[in-house]
């Protein structure tokens, strides 16, 4: 009997890991450091997310758990440089005010060059966040990859305006 408890009870803790390492890696992994995300955008020519957020905000958390790991993002995880800057952090207070941040979550889209080209605050349901992000590749496409709209944009509907 003691060896069926101890059998089942490594095996319960593999299978935890197991699970664990599935989960993580399947997880969008996200830069905290603006200066590092910024750079790797430019050198990889790849458009970047900025996520402002916070531990407490609930519609934060639901979509670090529900959106970006999502089966309908996933496709979209190596196409940008992904940066997650908790919004109660001194050191992100001038980003925020330069991208205009009045709540979280707030997510801007930067050119790889740098420039804004939209943003929207809120919680999106994965295929919603899709849609933005398709918005978001043609914007950049349109304009060059190093450019982007300067104007400051907003979410309306499914997508982000200008």
């Amino acid at each position: 009997m003691k060896l069926i408890k101890k059998t089942l009870a490594v095996s319960a803790i593999t299978l935890g890991i197991l699970t664990a390492s599935q989960q993580s890696s399947d997880a969008q992994e996200f830069s905290h450091d603006f200066e590092e995300a910024s750079e790797l955008a430019k050198k990889s020519q790849k458009p970047l997310i900025v996520v402002f957020s916070a531990t407490w905000c609930p519609p934060c958390q639901k979509m670090k758990k529900s959106v970006y790991p999502s089966t309908e993002v996933k496709p979209y995880h190596d196409s940008f440089v992904w940066a997650y800057l908790d919004a109660d952090e001194s050191k992100n207070r001038p980003l925020m005010s330069k991208y205009g941040v009045n709540g979280i979550p707030h997510i801007s889209f930067l050119s790889p060059g740098g420039n804004l080209v939209g943003h929207f605050a809120g919680a999106v349901s994965p295929e919603q966040f899709t849609k933005i992000l398709d918005q978001v590749q043609n914007d950049i496409a349109k304009t060059g990859s190093n450019s982007g709209s300067q104007a400051n944009t907003e979410r309306k509907g499914s997508g982000i305006k200008r």
